[in-house]
Parts: structure tokens; C-alpha cells; sequence
């Protein structure tokens, strides 16, 4: 499929919104409230800091997550889903529990 069915085809648009290797991690990590850029670091520790600065940033640009500032100093910033990123609450849930399955069968054929 090409890249002009982003907007027509709802996987190849699934698929872009959410291309970042780390963003579907980025998402489970902002269903329990609104976080600030570096707490995501911290549970993020494989991820470089500019690496999650993008993957913010695009998963801001689709709607998916709001990025607050606060006027304060020191300036706080705080990530959470929007409602369209509330709205993925269940898939990643299923993401959640098929990944579980996953390793339990990765588990057995490596045993």
C-alpha cells in the first residue's frame, strides 16, 4: 500500500500515527495521568532524549496526546492523552494481554 492512503485506508493511517518504535509504550505510560518530560525519561531510560522529544512531538501533531505548559519557573511541561488517545485505552489493553501471550510462547519455543 502506498503512502498516499494515510486518511483513506485506516491501517496505513493507524500505522503512521503510531510508527515510533516507542509509542505505543509512550501511550501505556500516559494512561494513568498527565506526565511530565522527564518522569517519561526516567521510565524510559533506553530511549535518548531526543528520541522521545520526536515521538512526543508527532504523537502530539496526530491528536493523540496534549502537551501542557505551565508559567512557571522552573517551566513544567506535561504530556496526556487527548481524547482521541483515550480512545486507544482498550487497544492497548489488547496490545497488553496479546503481548503477555507472546512471550509466553516465545517462553516455550526458546525453553
Amino acid at each position: 500500500m502506498s503512502q498516499d492512503l494515510f486518511g483513506i485506508c485506516p491501517y496505513v493511517t493507524a500505522q503512521r500515527v503510531l510508527r515510533g518504535k516507542w509509542s505505543i509504550v509512550i501511550l501505556h505510560h500516559l494512561e494513568d495521568g498527565p506526565v511530565r518530560f522527564n518522569e517519561l525519561q526516567r521510565r524510559l531510560p533506553e530511549m535518548t532524549h531526543a528520541t522521545l522529544a520526536k515521538q512526543l512531538r508527532s504523537l502530539e501533531e496526530y491528536g493523540v496526546i496534549t502537551r501542557t505548559e505551565y508559567p512557571q519557573v522552573p517551566p513544567k511541561v506535561e504530556y496526556a492523552l487527548s481524547p482521541l488517545g483515550e480512545e486507544f485505552r482498550p487497544v492497548l489493553a489488547q496490545f497488553e494481554a496479546w503481548g503477555l501471550r507472546c512471550i509466553e510462547h516465545l517462553g516455550k519455543d526458546r525453553g
